[in-house]
Order: structure tokens, then C-alpha cells, then sequence
């Protein structure tokens, strides 16, 4: 979700009856009020827009990692073969792809996980501006109803309404809660790495060795398989 939008909802969620009383001292309060109201189902399109996106990564790659888990013992089944037919060459380059293919399992697992959190951060955004919706359509029908009781006159003391200022600043209280409590769930971590260029060539030369070992071991123990 980008950082506009976010920002963008949680300024609806924490300042829409703020908005709201302001608009009482308005020539067109009941316009203001409505375009309040229509601010929030343009900011629920745009999330629900993010969310199909999101719902379309997160597709993707729960199907790329069947393919892959599908991938790594299909080579499994060849490696095997050929060393039944005494091809060892062919059965480590099986391997070998296997490994690569494992190496990137954790990788998509954890895309997979993050997609998953930002769907329930979008559906929780989704719901706080729904929840805003109907008690700023509250704030309204209350208004219109105050109007016709108490006539044009009584725009002038919104404090007797049910739209006055404390039961209002009480509402947008919870509502700023209840955003608050989805809003603490976004995380952002961002980690770095450095080094000389000879310790990153060593590291580099390590892993190569560490991977053509683990190559040598698969080997060895489809070997004793078969044996």
C-alpha cells in the first residue's frame, strides 16, 4: 500500500468528524457533509483496487512454489535414474538444480507470508473506512433529523444535537482507535550489509565450496539408496 494512500486513510479515519463539525458552520454543511462521505468510498475503491493486485501476486507465487516443489522431486526421480543407468554426470547436474531450486523455497515462502499480512492490513483499511462511513451517514441523518425538529435555527447551537461537539470528538475517538490498532500492524525492517571487496570474494568462494559439498553428500546418499 502505498505511503500516500495510507496516509490518506488514516486522515479520513482520525479527522473525518473533525470535518464534520466544521462543515456545521458551512453555508452548504449537508454538500460538505456528502462529499466527506464520498472521499471515503473513493479512498475504499483505491484499497480494493491495491488489494486485487495483491490477491494477483500472491497467485503467482503460491504457484510458483508448487511448481518448484513439483520441480525438485521430478529431479529427485531423475537423479535416481541415472544412476540406475550409471550416468553420475547427468545425476549431479539433477542435483545441483535441485539444490538452486531449494536455496529459493525459503525466499518465496516469506514473499508469500508478507503478501499474505499486507492482504489483512488492506482488509483491515477497508473495514475502519466502511466503519467511518456509517457513523459519518449517522452524523448526517442525525443533522438532517436535528433540521427538522428544531428548525434552521438550531444550526447555530450544534452542542444540543447529536451532532455536537462532545458526542462527536467521543466518536471520532474510537474510530481513531480502532485505525490505530490496524495501523500498529504495519512494520517496515530494513537491513544492510557491507565489506571489503576481497572478504565478499572469500564469502562468495565459501559458499560455492559449502554448495558443491552439499551436491557431494546428495550424491553419496542416493548412492547408498540405491545400494
Amino acid at each position: 500500500m502505498s505511503e500516500s494512500l495510507r496516509q490518506r486513510v488514516g486522515r479520513l479515519i482520525a479527522g473525518g468528524f473533525n470535518a464534520l463539525v466544521d462543515a456545521v458552520e458551512n453555508a452548504a454543511p449537508e454538500a460538505t457533509m456528502e462529499q466527506a462521505i464520498r472521499e471515503i468510498d473513493t479512498a475504499v475503491n483505491e484499497v480494493r483496487n491495491e488489494l486485487g493486485v495483491i490477491e494477483a501476486q500472491r497467485h503467482l507465487t503460491s504457484k510458483r512454489l508448487a511448481e518448484d516443489g513439483q520441480r525438485i522431486d521430478k529431479l529427485d526421480e531423475q537423479a535416481k535414474l541415472a544412476l540406475t543407468e550409471g550416468r553420475e554426470d547427468l545425476a549431479e547436474a539433477a542435483v545441483s538444480r535441485q539444490i538452486d531450486l531449494e536455496t529459493q523455497l525459503p525466499v518465496l515462502e516469506a514473499r508469500l507470508a508478507d503478501l499474505g499480512d499486507e492482504k489483512a492490513r488492506l482488509e483491515g483499511y477497508v473495514n475502519a473506512l466502511q466503519a467511518k462511513k456509517r457513523e459519518m451517514r449517522d452524523a448526517l441523518q442525525n443533522y438532517q433529523e436535528s433540521r427538522r425538529v428544531a428548525g434552521q435555527s438550531s444550526l447555530g447551537q450544534p452542542e444540543n444535537s447529536a451532532t455536537g461537539s462532545g458526542g462527536v470528538e467521543a466518536r471520532a475517538e474510537r474510530a481513531g482507535d480502532a485505525f490505530d490498532r490496524v495501523f500498529r500492524h504495519q512494520t517496515g525492517i530494513q537491513s544492510g550489509a557491507g565489506g571489503r571487496i576481497d572478504d565478499e570474494a572469500r564469502l562468495s568462494e565459501l559458499e560455492e565450496m559449502s554448495r558443491r559439498n552439499r551436491v557431494r553428500e546428495r550424491l553419496l546418499r542416493l548412492k547408498s539408496e540405491k545400494s
